[in-house]
C-alpha cells in the first residue's frame, strides 16, 4: 500500500514540474526573471524529492521481496518439522529388533516356500541325492559276481 501510494505522488510531483516549467518559461517570456527563478528553485527540490521518493520505492519493494523469501524459507522449514516428526514416529512403531525379526520370519518363510517347491516339482533335496548315490553302490556291489580266483599256479610263459 505505501509503495502505491509513493507511486502516485510521484505522478502528482511529476505533473505539477511539467506545470512549473512551463510557469517558469511564460515568467521569462513576461520579463519576470526573479519569480521564474524562484519557481526553478522549487522545481529542483521537487525532483529531489522524486529522487527521494524513488529510493523508498526501492527500499520498499526490496523489503516485500524479502518477506515473501522469508515466507518461502518458513514454508520449507515447517515443512521439515512435520516431516521430521513423521519420522521419529514411524522410527516409535517400528524398532531396529521389530525389523530383524520380521526379516527373520520373512527368511524363514521363503526357505519354507522354496521347500514347498521343491517338493511340488519333484526335485531332490541334496540329502535325497546322496541316499539315492548310496543305495546305487549297494545294489551294484550286491549284483557283482566275482570269478573265483583259481588256486592252481600259473601256467609259465609258452616260447
Amino acid at each position: 500500500q505505501q509503495r502505491d501510494k509513493l507511486k502516485q505522488y510521484q505522478k502528482r510531483i511529476g505533473l505539477s514540474l511539467e506545470r512549473e516549467r512551463a510557469l517558469a518559461r511564460q515568467l521569462l517570456r513576461e520579463g519576470r526573471k526573479e519569480k521564474a527563478l524562484l519557481l526553478l528553485k522549487k522545481k529542483r527540490y521537487q525532483e529531489q524529492l522524486l529522487d527521494k521518493t524513488e529510493n523508498q520505492i526501492s527500499n520498499l519493494e526490496r523489503m516485500v521481496q524479502d518477506i515473501e523469501f522469508t515466507q518461502i524459507e518458513m514454508k520449507v522449514i515447517e515443512g521439515l518439522k512435520i516431516g521430521n516428526e513423521c519420522l521419529n514416529k514411524m522410527h516409535q512403531v517400528m524398532s531396529i529388533e521389530e525389523v530383524e525379526r520380521i526379516i527373520g520370519e520373512t527368511q524363514d518363510a521363503v526357505e519354507y516356500q522354496r521347500q514347498i517347491d521343491e517338493i511340488l516339482a519333484g526335485s531332490l533335496t541334496e540329502e535325497d541325492e546322496d541316499a539315492i548315490l548310496e543305495e546305487l553302490n549297494t545294489i551294484t556291489q550286491e549284483q557283482m559276481e566275482l570269478p573265483e580266483v583259481p588256486s592252481e599256479p600259473l601256467p609259465e610263459k609258452i616260447p
